[in-house]
């Protein structure tokens, strides 16, 4: 039980970090332009979630027309794909880098 065995049992160095990893923060265009395309995918979820709505109306103790529910299904049905284009129109828009002389951004 001597010191010598200290040495073998020590942990390995932590491995250098790499010069070409992702940096933690990121431009605010960039992070603005993923939080789009993530909504753009969560929007397939939203309408189905909002399709099955109607579902949760049905209350044993008060009526609900069947009118009022398929207004709300063609209202979600015309909505997600008007989300969508506002969605395309808005992720079509370059942002405006400022340029320097060097011509860099």
């Amino acid at each position: 039980m001597s010191g010598a065995g200290k040495s073998q049992n020590q942990p390995a160095a932590a491995p250098t970090p790499k010069s070409d990893k992702i940096p933690l923060f990121v431009e605010r265009q960039t992070y603005r332009r993923r939080r789009l395309v993530d909504g753009a995918r969560a929007l397939p979820v939203l309408g189905l979630v909002l399709w099955l709505v109607p579902l949760l109306w049905a209350v044993p103790e008060s009526k609900t027309h069947a009118s009022s529910g398929l207004i709300y299904i063609f209202a979600v049905w015309i909505g997600l794909p008007l989300v969508a284009g506002i969605l395309i129109q808005i992720m079509k828009i370059r942002p405006r880098v400022p340029r320097n002389d060097e011509g860099e951004t």
